[in-house]
Order: C-alpha cells, then structure tokens, then sequence
C-alpha cells in the first residue's frame, strides 16, 4: 500500500488558526526540505494554555507567537525532541509566562551538526534540558485540556508525542509527518525503536495526528499501517542490495532513491544507515 500522504495545507505565516476546537496552530517562516512549509506551533485551550513545539529563535516567529498569546498564560511549554526547528524557543517563551518546559534532555552523544558533516536534518539543540523530565505516561493538565507524554524514540533517543484526551488527537512532532517519511539517523536515531514506536501509536487509534509539520492526518490507522509498511518494504530492497554486493549506503541510496530529489540523498543515506543496524541487530546480516 502506498503511502497516502497529505500535503495541502491552509495557512498564513504570522496568523495562529483555529484548527479545532481547542487547538490553535502558527507556522513559523522556517520552510525548508526538512520542515516543508515550516515548524507548526500548537496553542493547546484558551486563556490558561499549553504551547507545544515553539520552534525556531526567529525575530517574526517569536513576535507573531506573543500577539499570539496576549492576554492569556502559558502554563506549559512542551517540546517533542531536540532538533533546533521545534526546541530553541522554548525558554526564552517560558521565562515570559513563568512556566515549566517539559520533554527530554538532548542525548549527550547528540552534537550539533559540524561544518563537514552532510547536512540530513534541521540539526540538534545540542544543549537543550527541560525543567521536568517526562516520563511515559505522564499528563500535564490545564482548563479543559490533557495531555498525555507518550515515549516515541527512534528518529532520536528523546522524542516524545503527545496524547491529547478531549478530542482523541495526538500531536506528533517528527514522529508522524503526514506530507514525508521522517528520518532516522544514527547513532541518535534507531530504526527498531522507530518501528515499536510507530506501532505504539498505532494502537492507541487517535482520531487525529498533528504533526509539527504539515497538515493533520485525519485516517491514522491506515496512514500508519502504510508508514510501517513502506518502511518494511524499503528494508527487503536493502536486504536485496546487499545480497547483490551493495554493502554502504552510498552504493544503495543511488539505486534505490534515484527519484527522489538528491538534497534529501544524504538523509536517505542515514536511513539507509539505519536499517542496516537494524538487520545487523537482527541478525539477518
């Protein structure tokens, strides 16, 4: 089954737009490869509120989100994982509410992106720390809203969806991204622990996804059944190409992304890179 991906979307940069009825959504003027029209802020309740990915330390995107939040507190700050299109902003907006930030500590084995190294996704927030350490399972609640901490880790060691009650939704940062694939680098990223977590939320049956970027997916179940498969899929063509003598990721990438726009190859790789662990912890190689 391919994979039926969702790519339009409706929206203004600097403009938060109701997208449910408790959830608002401003997209940062971050557009890029990896973060297609940018990273998508969410506004959780009214007046006593949850922001969830604050995103990127850009003078627009920081002024457009406090017009965003006049008049009302933001109780809690909340961040998916550590790369620097969804965590950096996440203090400094907390200091102005007084708030807690919630997530994950960036892994000490994750640096930032050097100068030489092939550029395969927004990059780390190397040093980012929340105040309060999630644990799966843990809720954070405000006036008619809760959400639910779920340990998603694979496209990095720290990431972290969010179970939202009311309105049987999930907010899925990086984890489940309706218009690509996510990434998977390693060492940081695992491709055994992507694949228990896509299936983890799949179990829950969420009505809806919102990922950090990108339109929501309104079919979870059969995009995910999808998501898993095609990465199913695209292991038993490395398996192939290995039984062919294809051995690194960049002898496979070319053959099998030879569609695929070549800035994305060195992403491509790591995935590649990726599901080779994968088959080696199996011991299928």
């Amino acid at each position: 089954m391919p994979i039926p991906f969702v790519k339009d979307i409706d929206f203004e940069y600097g403009k938060a737009q109701s997208v449910s009825a408790l959830v608002r959504r401003l997209i940062a003027r971050n557009p890029g490869p990896f973060t297609y029209t940018g990273t998508g802020v969410y506004i959780i309740g009214e007046g006593d509120v949850a922001v969830i990915d604050p995103g990127p330390v850009l003078d627009e995107h920081e002024a457009a989100l406090d017009a965003a939040l006049e008049g009302e507190r933001v109780s809690a700050v909340l961040v998916t994982h550590h790369h620097l299109d969804h965590s950096p902003l996440a203090h400094p907006l907390a200091r102005k509410h007084g708030a807690p930030v919630y997530g994950r500590a960036a892994p000490e084995r994750h640096k930032p992106l050097s100068g030489d190294q092939p550029v395969t996704e927004e990059g780390a927030d190397a040093a980012f720390t929340p105040d309060i350490e999630l644990q799966d399972g843990q809720t954070i609640s405000g006036p008619g809203w809760t959400l639910e901490a779920i340990a998603t880790p694979g496209h990095t060691s720290n990431h972290v969806c969010f179970g939202f009650a009311e309105e049987a939704a999930c907010f899925t940062g990086d984890h489940v991204m309706g218009w690509s694939t996510s990434v998977v680098v390693p060492p940081d990223g695992n491709m055994n622990a992507y694949l228990e977590s896509l299936q983890k939320i799949r179990t829950r049956e969420f009505e809806t996804l919102w990922p950090t970027h990108g339109p929501p997916i309104t079919r979870p179940d059969r995009f995910l059944r999808a998501y898993i498969g095609h990465r199913l899929q695209r292991e038993k063509q490395i398996r192939d190409q290995v039984a062919q003598g294809r051995t690194t990721p960049e002898d496979i990438v070319p053959k099998l992304y030879s569609g695929v726009d070549k800035r994305l190859w060195p992403a491509a790789a790591m995935s590649v890179k990726a599901h080779l662990e994968r088959l080696k912890e199996n011991g299928e190689i």
